[in-house]
């Protein structure tokens, strides 16, 4: 669908609302036997975006206004990038995903690809969603399906700040409340000893980036005091 650095029309065929602040618009392809011709995308006829509405965010907030039957101009791809594929699944022996609010949307595409494309690779992965509240645990349904998919390779670990379930809310048994993703979460998480072939991937809030990628300003990262080098870390 997209080829070439130009601009392309695309119709809202539905929306759903996912959370308090959060919607899936699916856009549908003039031909439904078309893929986006993206890496790591699976769906033919179609592409679904889920979008987190900021209070003063524009992009956000005018994404949130669509409905069936609207249009939206879509640019890209960019080059350049980390680019994953079938076969670099084999060249790692564990992969961590790590994700802050919505920065779970491409984190759970990238999940998709490392399990699927390969269902016979080796490769274990771990996910690490951490979110203010229950409700922000967007794509949850979905990554609990995935886990259970492939329940020998996948594990999740849900980590919401906020002390318990709000009133009227589910107490989700395999969410861990008042917890943050820090130093010792992670180290329970991925253990204390490190093989060379892992990746750590990071995506999510900034200060949650440079907490755990860290910078010249803060000084070593969370990651690198569990012993993971920089060329086992991409944030995107």
């Amino acid at each position: 669908m997209f080829r070439g650095f130009r601009p392309t029309s695309l119709r809202v065929q539905n929306v759903e609302s996912l959370s308090h602040n959060t919607k899936r618009l699916r856009f549908e392809y003039p031909d439904q036997t078309w893929t986006s011709g993206l890496q790591l995308t699976y769906q033919r006829g179609f592409l679904d975006l889920v979008v987190k509405k900021y209070p003063h965010g524009k992009v956000s907030s005018h994404l949130h206004t669509l409905q069936p039957g609207d249009s939206l101009y879509f640019l890209g791809p960019l080059p350049g990038g980390y680019r994953w594929s079938a076969a670099t699944a084999n060249e790692h022996s564990r992969v961590y995903l790590i994700a802050g609010g919505s920065g779970i949307t491409p984190t759970y595409q990238l999940a998709r690809g490392i399990l699927e494309d390969n269902p016979n690779a080796n490769t274990k992965v771990q996910v690490v969603f951490g979110a203010n509240t229950a409700q922000d645990l967007v794509l949850k349904k979905e990554l609990d399906i995935l886990q259970q998919r492939f329940a020998d390779r996948l594990q999740m670990h849900y980590l919401v700040s906020e002390a318990g379930p709000s009133t009227g809310e589910a107490d989700n048994k395999d969410v861990s409340y008042g917890a943050r993703v820090n130093t010792s979460r992670l180290r329970q998480f991925f253990g204390a000893r490190r093989e060379g072939d892992e990746k750590v991937f990071v995506c999510g809030p900034p200060g949650m980036e440079k907490a755990l990628v860290g910078g010249r300003t803060c000084g070593r990262g969370i990651l690198e005091e569990l012993g993971f080098q920089k060329d086992q870390v991409h944030v995107f």
